[in-house]
């Protein structure tokens, strides 16, 4: 099968289209052709091994690959059909449309990936092709996780920093079908996305710094890992939720006092990727409460390219690689 490889950490150049082994079903798995897999940031910091959040660089560099990469296929969402399954799966059928999230196994940048059946794995919405599923699991399950915790009420005053990434454009969203009055802050090129998904007032940052505003907010959803965690704390309002996706270090452990000795709260609690999540999300999808977000749409040999597009931070939406068009 071809797959997107790479063997040693780089810059986007390293990626290679590779045919390669294909997995090996065991009896506890299925086999899912995959059709359409997001290119995350994640993607791009394990390949280069270059991390906005400094403190897991060496869990990560034992788990991943001291020297060199031990998974060679990156890839963690992903849209497909399922090839085959192993004899002990009841779950799934082949012919099953489904997608998920690949976890640490990665891999979702090949023609076939080889998941243990219990992954968060779920039939894919009706109303959206693989492409626009495949945009779905990664800023869809974050973006559900932290929305919930913050128990948004009907009115509520909400801002979501990095609105305009995988997991911002969901947090836009969900926190509007909450009844929530949102306002979006990301670089000034996606303001018109950001509103088209529902926000209702837009700060651009490389014009404003939302922190020494003035403005208050209930319930501040952060996805930019160097904010100013105080400037945060100081913009919520008394009962105010802070919601870190890409927390520092210091910044978790400055939660722990602030959720302590203040009327406010800060929350880095990780998204867990249940079915539960995933199927909330493909009922709203099919029911028209969100949407997915498309920026463009690579093939294998376009990689590289579809990397630089993410470091970038000029999308608008999420980037795909296509096996379709391998």
């Amino acid at each position: 099968m071809k797959a997107i490889v790479y063997t040693e950490y780089g810059t986007p150049d390293v990626l290679q289209v590779k045919e390669v082994e294909k997995p090996c079903l065991k009896d506890d798995e299925i086999l899912i052709r995959v059709h359409a897999a997001e290119v995350t940031k994640a993607d791009c910091e394990m390949r280069s091994f270059r991390f906005q959040v400094k403190w897991f660089w060496l869990p990560l560099r034992i788990t991943l690959g001291i020297i060199k990469p031990k998974r060679k296929i990156l890839g963690g969402y992903f849209a497909g059909e399922v090839a085959s399954v192993g004899k002990n799966v009841t779950r799934f059928n082949k012919g099953d449309q489904v997608f998920g999230s690949a976890r640490l196994r990665l891999g979702a940048h090949g023609e076939y990936i080889c998941l243990p059946a219990h992954y968060t794995l779920v039939p894919k919405p009706h109303n959206l092709n693989y492409e626009h599923a495949a945009a779905v699991p990664l800023g869809g399950l974050n973006a559900l996780h932290f929305i919930r915790l913050a128990r948004i009420q009907q009115g509520e005053q909400v801002l979501v920093n990095g609105a305009g990434g995988s997991i911002g454009t969901f947090g836009v969203q969900i926190a509007k079908t909450m009844g929530a009055e949102v306002t979006a802050v990301d670089s000034g090129i996606k303001e018109q996305l950001l509103r088209r998904l529902g926000a209702d007032h837009f700060i651009d940052y490389n014009k404003e710094d939302f922190t020494k505003s003035g403005r208050t907010y209930d319930v501040i959803f952060n996805m930019v890992a160097n904010t100013s965690y105080s400037g945060c704390v100081k913009a919520l309002k008394s009962g105010g939720r802070y919601l870190m996706a890409n927390p520092r270090l210091l910044d978790m452990l400055r939660s722990l006092l602030t959720t302590k000795f203040s009327e406010k709260t800060a929350v880095f609690a990780f998204a867990k990727e249940t079915d539960e999540e995933l199927l909330t999300l493909k009922q709203m999808l099919e029911e028209g409460k969100i949407q997915s977000t498309v920026d463009k749409v690579y093939s294998f040999e376009q990689a590289a390219e579809a990397h630089r597009r993410v470091e970038t931070e000029q999308r608008l939406g999420t980037v795909i690689i296509s096996a379709q068009q391998a």
